[in-house]
């Protein structure tokens, strides 16, 4: 049989409202309450988890750049921008912010 890391057991009263409270800190730190716990006493600075659409759009934002640096690059070699490549550019920042704004 497996030893135990964690061997000391505490218990703590708490009223409803403070369970309660826990529950939901923990639930928006991503966290059960055994491990939010944990860390609160390790002093780690928690935060509330990122909505699920964090990453999706962390990743849309990243093509979006690449996306942009590829028309900057382009308009640095020939010396001077088309204007479909401003219009291009204004687009895609345009979909940043609509994707940054609907996020939140």
């Amino acid at each position: 049989m497996p030893t135990r890391t964690r061997n000391r057991h505490v218990s703590v009263w708490l009223t409803d409202a403070e369970l309660a409270h826990l529950r939901k800190q923990a639930a928006a730190a991503g966290l059960g309450i055994d491990p939010f716990l944990r860390s609160l006493i390790l002093g780690v600075q928690l935060r509330a988890r990122p909505p699920d659409t964090y990453a999706a759009l962390l990743r849309e934002l990243s093509a979006i750049g690449n996306n942009i640096n590829q028309i900057a690059h382009t308009v640095n070699g020939q010396k001077y921008a088309a204007g479909s490549q401003i219009d291009q550019a204004v687009v895609l920042v345009r979909r940043a912010w609509r994707l940054v704004k609907d996020s939140f």
